[in-house]
């Protein structure tokens, strides 16, 4: 009789042992061929498939992640993220808030200096306005004095009063810009000031 090494019986074994829990996927390629294997394909992937164990049995059915419900989880994760970033820089704000500033007389003192700054920038656009309107008034009033004993404008003077028009809407749109600044200092330092306020108060609870 032919005897038979432990060692060959431990390959068997282990050979049965993996043939048992082995596991194949089934899935239909785009043609509507049905294949069999223990990896799918990456391209399918998301597309339905279903998991058997060595006896054919099902494990496990996945369906089809469609492309709408592909751009709704892509949707649902970008909005989780942007969330979370948020989340994250409002608590940075509010820490650097409450470091920066022990009360509310503090951030009113910030927020004028900062007020100081724009409303000199204001003060400088508007007398740079006047001049300039003054300028322009001075021309068009050689002009019209020219016109009306009938002579030609002289190319210098229609020059001279295009470009002091020019410049007045330039300062114009500068003291705009100026003018929204100062109100959006205001607007942030007194936002500041409510989270200040909010977050006192969450303190004290």
């Amino acid at each position: 009789m032919m005897k038979i090494s432990s060692a060959y019986l431990m390959l068997i074994a282990a050979a049965f042992s993996t043939t048992v829990e082995a596991k194949l996927y089934k899935w239909v390629d785009d043609k509507g061929v049905t294949h069999y294997g223990e990896v799918i394909p990456p391209e399918y992937i998301n597309k339905s498939n279903v998991l058997l164990n060595d006896k054919g049995h099902l494990i496990k059915r996945n369906e089809e992640i469609n492309d709408a419900g592909r751009r709704a989880n892509v949707e649902d994760e970008t909005k989780k993220r942007i969330d979370n970033e948020a989340k994250m820089e409002l608590s940075r704000k509010d820490k650097a808030l409450l470091n920066t500033f022990s009360n509310e007389k503090e951030i009113d003192l910030a927020r004028d200096r900062n007020l100081r700054q724009v409303e000199s920038l204001i003060s400088s656009i508007q007398s740079l306005q006047r001049a300039a309107r003054e300028s322009l008034t001075n021309y068009q009033q050689e002009a019209e004095g020219i016109k009306r004993v009938g002579k030609k404008l002289p190319v210098s003077l229609q020059t001279d009063i295009t470009e002091g028009e020019n410049k007045l809407a330039k300062l114009q749109l500068d003291l705009v810009k100026a003018q929204e600044k100062s109100a959006s200092v205001k607007a942030s330092y007194e936002a500041d000031k409510m989270r200040f306020r909010e977050l006192n108060g969450s303190v004290k609870k």
